[in-house]
């Protein structure tokens, strides 16, 4: 990424140039800094105008939305992005041949000059992680090396916007994949002990065996949907509440539960399954000690601009030299299960690394985790 943003800077650089000589030959006779001015505000602006549809692929709308700004940059009589195989979208009168030359272009590899009345070509190939996606044409009346040149930066410009859209493109993927698979962990776990559960009841109290059979079909369908990655906190809630009615049916009154939630904090965007993995965590290390029983607090509370949450144990509690290896350890390690390092891992891979869990943890003290949400809405990823 670093080596296409030095691309892109040296592309305008040198289009900068160019363009103060098209100004001090064209325009009128005013002092050179404020040429020199005009011509810095221009290609900038016109460039951050072109970056956005550009950073989003190759495409018609892209090229449509792009073209325009392209135009005004080179500043010749005709603009034109094509891909391998269709014009895309054009700015100023474009001639029929603009195909046929991009064809020419993207089986020589590199740019090429094409004499023409009244008005030549020069077309570039834009290429995206050294494959050719399409060519930049430009038209005009003087082909010179100093527009073949400048046609030149502008399209490894454009490709360099190109590769980014690509590399965006590809870390969404990897971040929704890693999601999936991480979410994946999460639902084996929960199924075997559902379903253990819902079992010891089948014959001794059928009618309690289908209500709670019923309590994990609502949980399966909450934790299995696809439309979105996110939900609220309310109904992150609810989903934490069908778990624990599971978990009461398997503990019975040794799983004492408490939850404190701010009203404003309900409708606060959050990633599936970020509280159900920490109660289900909090549950197995507190029933763990005090001869099979234990409490689980969770506190939602509103901090502004951020929800803050905590799900507290009055279990034995670890070292903290041990919770740091476990938030440390690879989630996606067979026997992990579904800890507390899954959902560090989907906190900080979502908002960033200053928003991954907090584990307060000693010996003999509990444990308690907490983590912070934004309140932004963040659409699927």
């Amino acid at each position: 990424m670093l080596t296409t943003a030095c691309v892109g800077l040296s592309s305008l650089t040198f289009v900068l140039g160019y363009g103060l000589a098209r100004i001090s030959r064209r325009g009128p006779r005013t002092p050179e800094r404020r040429y020199k001015d005009e011509a810095i505000f221009t290609t900038l602006h016109l460039a951050a105008m072109a970056a956005p549809a550009l950073r989003t692929g190759l495409h018609r709308d892209s090229a449509r939305k792009a073209v325009r700004h392209l135009h005004a940059l080179l500043g010749t009589y005709a603009v034109a992005i094509t891909s391998t195989d269709a014009a895309l979208a054009w700015d100023g009168p474009c001639t029929d041949e603009v195909l046929t030359y991009a064809r020419t272009a993207l089986a020589a590899g590199r740019a090429q000059v094409f004499e023409g009345e009244p008005y030549g070509a020069v077309v570039v190939p834009l290429t995206v992680d050294g494959k050719i996606v399409g060519a930049l044409a430009a038209f005009d009346d003087e082909l010179s090396a100093g527009l073949v040149r400048t046609v030149t930066e502008v399209a490894g410009w454009v490709s360099g916007q190109l590769e980014l859209a690509e590399l965006d493109s590809s870390r969404r993927r990897a971040m929704e994949a890693e999601m999936r698979a991480l979410r994946a962990q999460i639902s084996p776990h929960f199924v075997y002990n559902a379903l253990t559960t819902i079992a010891s009841f089948v014959r001794t109290d059928p009618v309690r065996a289908r209500g709670l059979l019923l309590d994990f079909a609502d949980f399966a369908r909450y934790a299995l949907r696809r439309a979105h990655d996110f939900t609220t906190l309310a109904d992150e809630l609810t989903c934490v509440d069908r778990y624990l009615l599971l978990e009461r049916a398997r503990f019975g009154d040794r799983l004492r539960f408490s939850l404190q939630v701010a009203p404003e904090v309900l409708p606060v965007p959050v990633p599936y399954l970020c509280l159900q993995p920490l109660v289900e965590n909090a549950i197995k290390h507190g029933m763990g000690s005090r001869g099979g029983s234990g409490e689980v607090r969770v506190v939602a509370r509103d901090a502004g601009p951020e929800a803050h949450i905590s799900v507290e144990d009055d279990g034995a509690g670890m070292d903290p030299e041990h919770a740091r290896r476990v938030l440390d350890d690879d989630p996606r390690r067979e026997g992990n299960g579904i800890g507390l390092a899954n959902v560090d891992v989907r906190m900080r891979q979502i908002y960033g690394e200053g928003y991954g869990l907090v584990v307060e943890t000693s010996l003999g003290a509990g444990t308690k985790v907490r983590l912070r949400v934004p309140k932004a809405q963040f659409s699927s990823l």
